[in-house]
């Protein structure tokens, strides 16, 4: 598998923890994490974060969104 194919499998699956954890569906998830650059740091960081757990991943995506002015 392509690093570009593993790249897109994990941003799809972190969408959806993320989308589960805040009781979001997964449309609004991609928007908020979009919006507030969850999306673009799960690109530059994905070398290190995969290696984390999804619930250190979710934690790591709220506080970045926080910082760039998302509320959740």
């Amino acid at each position: 598998m392509s690093y570009q194919r593993r790249l897109i499998n994990y941003t799809v699956a972190c969408v959806n923890e993320f989308a589960e954890a805040f009781n979001l569906n997964v449309k609004e998830a991609y928007r908020y994490l979009r919006d507030f650059k969850g999306i673009e740091f799960l690109k530059d960081f994905y070398e290190e974060e995969h290696l984390l757990s999804f619930d250190n991943v979710v934690e790591d995506l709220q506080a970045l969104c926080r910082r760039n002015g998302g509320t959740i």
